[in-house]
């Protein structure tokens, strides 16, 4: 048994040895020297009167509200700036002139004191009128000066469309995107109806920002923390872009990310350069910011200029999801250089890549399918395996090797196995 046990270890030793040799090294980045601006994000809450509803897990709509703050404080990453600010929370008369001016910083924008900022949410109650947008352009106000450069969010929840017209506050939206001043406005509706999603979708959709439906509370905390945490992260800049019906006419990509509309079971195609020793790596998710059908899936190719299939990822589920993604990698191998053929030289360019989104969602007839969905793109271009023979997406590549090693070890532990086994009957015939 202590022989078995020792060859045992043994062989996983040796196994465990081979394949960590057989894979391909991590690659690290390094961020760069320079110290960026600080990520800033102002969290937008409707304070006004139908706020009281009590429609979300049994409670009110404003506690579900504050439930999701005081979780969201309690996990912002130091390094974001934040800042709170209510529209409809003081005046709860019936002069419209004086209800379309009830919008109040409660937290400046800046380094976060949680107990502070916690403190301030607890105070508000339900009260007035849905200013949403006065309160956007005074939200664009709040984010400090001189950091131009950095990321800034403003999260709006809201469970009703403006009651502030004729200030549309899509064109409001607008106006901010059309500035190009970095800002993304993401929009949350509780439990809202279809002019309130509508209008919200509108919102979002004007900066390149993402419409979401909440009806639970823990739905509410998660993607409220998402936002703030998405803001952290320097990479992460949603740039709108909109797709082609086809290849030949789609927008050329770098290394990013994008957000765009889909209409239900749309095809859309985008342009990537991919140069030789690079690795494309693409990922699609589509949110379903309201009612859909069961029975649904997603699917982004990689296509040659001339529709050959080069890989693909696909995803499908059924009932109820906010959000569906799949993605793909694709490695293009360097050019042998002892290959100077005029093939291998138009090899060696740069190339071009047809990402295609597809998507079969479809909606009851009740439900509105425009604008079409948000969809989210990714992306990236990294260096991709040393050599032409390293395909991590697919094939074993040069793992051939590690298969013949792992073939010859499984042949010797059967021969050393069989002469143990012998000298052991040898030895108990000889006892």
């Amino acid at each position: 048994m202590i022989i078995r046990q020792r060859l045992a270890a043994g062989l996983c030793a040796l196994l465990a040895a081979l394949a960590v040799g057989g894979l391909p090294p991590t690659q690290a980045y390094a961020d760069g020297a320079d110290e960026e601006p600080a990520p800033q994000v102002e969290l937008v809450l409707d304070a006004s009167g139908s706020m009281r509803a009590r429609d979300i897990d049994g409670g009110s709509r404003m506690a579900a509200a504050k439930q999701a703050f005081n979780e969201v404080l309690d996990a912002t990453p130091d390094e974001v700036e934040l800042g709170i600010r209510t529209l409809g929370a003081n005046y709860p008369g019936e002069d419209r002139k004086t209800g379309c001016k009830d919008t109040e910083r409660l937290y400046p924008v800046g380094p976060l004191d949680r107990t502070e900022a916690k403190t301030a949410v607890a105070t508000l109650q339900p009260t007035g009128w849905t200013p949403i947008g006065p309160a956007l352009l005074k939200a664009a106000d709040d984010f400090t000066s001189g950091a131009d450069t950095g990321a800034k969010r403003i999260v709006l929840i809201s469970d009703g469309e403006d009651t502030c017209q004729p200030l549309d506050p899509c064109e409001v939206a607008r106006e901010m995107s059309a500035k190009g001043i970095g800002l993304t406005i993401d929009t949350l509706g509780l439990v809202a109806d279809a002019k309130t999603r509508e209008q919200l979708s509108c919102i979002a959709d004007a900066t390149g920002g993402t419409y979401t439906a909440v009806r639970h509370r823990d739905q509410l905390s998660d993607k409220v923390g998402q936002l703030v945490d998405r803001a952290a992260d320097p990479v992460i800049t949603p740039v709108a872009v909109d797709g082609a019906a086809q290849c030949a006419d789609a927008p050329r990509l770098k290394a990013g990310l994008y957000t765009d509309r889909e209409k239900f079971g749309e095809h859309r195609f985008y342009r990537v350069d991919v140069e030789p020793g690079q690795e494309l790596r693409a990922s699609v998710s589509v949110a379903a910011d309201r009612a859909v059908n069961q029975d649904y899936g997603v699917l982004l190719r990689a296509l040659t200029t001339h529709g050959r299939e080069i890989v693909r990822g696909q995803e499908a589920g059924d009932g109820r999801t906010d959000v569906l993604s799949t993605g793909l990698r694709y490695p293009k191998s360097e050019q042998d250089e002892d290959n100077e053929t005029d093939e291998a030289q138009d090899e060696a360019q740069a190339e071009t890549v047809c990402l295609q989104v597809s998507q079969s969602f479809s909606a009851p007839a009740s439900v509105k399918t425009a604008p079409g969905l948000p969809v989210e793109l990714t992306v990236d271009l990294v260096d991709g395996p040393d050599q032409a023979s390293d395909v991590a997406a697919f094939g074993l590549g040069n793992g051939w090797w590690l298969l013949a090693a792992l073939v010859v070890v499984g042949f010797l532990a059967g021969v050393i196995w069989g002469w143990l086994s012998r000298w052991r009957v040898a030895v108990w015939r000889t006892n």
